[in-house]
């Protein structure tokens, strides 16, 4: 595919998927601009015209990120059966898509999201963050932006994402086969515990 392939914000797209891509093939590895340019295709110079920096394009990777994971978050719930079944089902598609992306998962929540003003990415990151306030706020008959509410989602992210790098990082490894088991359980406890405390606030 050549340079002149790409009209209308084409390259921009092709340029975020090829470094996506990249981030899927080696998760230590350093991504570079100019080596995914030449993946997709066209001269350096055309894709810095998109990112001015390396970290341009490791924010535009997130945001794309962060739009995924919460449409993996939004199906995964659109086929739970009750309240019960999605918590588990939220906790699962959490922790999926951190095995399935473990490089993308740590870039989403790296310091990046922290340091960039890249608007973006700031409004992907708290769409989804929110998506998981309004779930809260619904479980304890509150309004989305109450502190209970924000407790709540606190509460839950916390323990999902916490389980999240456990795994990534091989503290679970000793378990073995039992990893998959273990995970399950532990959600069920946590979706037992958070069906105990859920409810209105009065």
């Amino acid at each position: 595919m050549t340079e002149r392939s790409y009209h209308h914000g084409n390259l921009r797209a092709a340029l975020i998927e090829a470094g996506l891509a990249a981030l899927e093939k080696g998760e230590d590895g350093p991504l570079s601009l100019r080596a995914i340019a030449r993946d997709v295709g066209v001269s350096a110079n055309a894709a810095y015209r998109h990112f001015a920096d390396k970290q341009a394009l490791l924010s535009a990777l997130a945001a794309e990120g962060f739009r995924r994971f919460t449409q993996a978050q939004a199906e995964a719930l659109a086929g739970a059966r009750d309240t019960g079944d999605a918590r588990l089902t939220a906790g699962r598609a959490y922790i999926g898509f951190a095995r399935q992306h473990p490089a993308l998962f740590r870039l989403m929540f790296s310091h990046f999201l922290h340091a960039s003003q890249d608007p973006d990415l700031l409004q992907t990151a708290k769409a989804s963050f929110d998506g998981l306030l309004a779930w809260s706020a619904q479980e304890t008959g509150t309004e989305p932006h109450s502190p209970e509410a924000l407790r709540q989602a606190i509460a839950r992210w916390s323990m999902v994402h916490g389980l999240s790098h456990l795994i990534l990082d091989g503290q679970l490894a000793f378990l073995d086969e039992q990893t998959d088991a273990l995970i399950e359980q532990v959600l069920g406890l946590y979706a037992s515990a958070t069906a105990a405390t859920s409810g209105p606030q009065r």
